[in-house]
């Protein structure tokens, strides 16, 4: 095999490495299990949002809720744009 013909490959292997974890790292968005067996959530923010498996079902069935109030209080929310100084 020719040098050529083993950069092309190589770079081949990593346009498809790069395209899956482009796939899997949605928004920039990573996921990862703590040391005390907890879910750390990546990419929101300067620190990631951990919390153990039965928290995250509790927040996740009150989504709905959730929308709702930040609906409601739209107007005292503010966005990430806006807490930037």
């Amino acid at each position: 095999m020719s040098d050529n013909e083993q950069i092309a490959q190589e770079l081949e292997r990593l346009r498809q490495e790069n395209a899956a974890l482009k796939k899997t790292s949605a928004k920039g968005l990573r996921f990862k299990v703590s040391e005390k067996g907890a879910l750390s959530v990546y990419g929101l923010g300067r620190f990631p949002v951990t919390l153990y498996q039965e928290q995250w079902f509790k927040l996740l069935d009150m989504a709905d809720e959730i929308r709702t109030f930040i609906q409601m209080n739209a107007d005292k929310l503010k966005t990430k744009s806006q807490n930037t100084v």
